[in-house]
């Protein structure tokens, strides 16, 4: 018998809660971008096939931000469908700024450090477990040596 072979639109995506001093870094994605333009978000890209989430990471905050990051620990996994029927499997980790000077790629307008209070307002409601948890926990005031 003959198996169908099913091609599926899937990428593994990493999102990082970077913080520093008590805040968040926290990007705008620029006017022309295709799937959110202008919404304020969490540094992030997609994964080339077969990359270690940790490492890709670490490549992505440096290359959307100029910003050198250590992953801690991974906070959620999230299911999605972009709205161009893409399937995202997304794993969002808490990070630590390890230095670097802020320097946005052509995919942001602006960027920011903010507090947990701040996040929960410019943020959309997608990130608020992720933030319920950092509140929660305390994880702002964590000693990450």
């Amino acid at each position: 018998m003959k198996k169908e072979i099913i091609q599926v639109n899937f990428r593994i995506s990493v999102k990082a809660f970077l913080i520093n001093n008590e805040k968040i870094f926290v990007v705008k994605r620029a006017s022309g971008d295709v799937q959110s333009p202008n919404i304020w978000e969490l540094p992030e890209g997609r994964l080339e096939l077969g990359e270690d989430p940790y490492l890709g990471l670490i490549r992505e905050i440096k290359e959307e931000t100029g910003l050198y990051a250590r992953p801690i620990c991974p906070l959620t996994v999230r299911h999605f469908e972009r709205s161009d029927g893409q399937t995202i499997t997304m794993i969002i980790f808490f990070c630590k700024l390890m230095g670097g000077d802020a320097k946005l790629s052509e995919e942001h307008s602006e960027s920011s450090w903010i507090s947990l209070e701040e996040a929960m307002s410019k943020l959309t409601d997608f990130f608020h477990k992720e933030l319920d948890t950092f509140s929660r926990l305390n994880l702002l005031n964590v000693d990450l040596k």
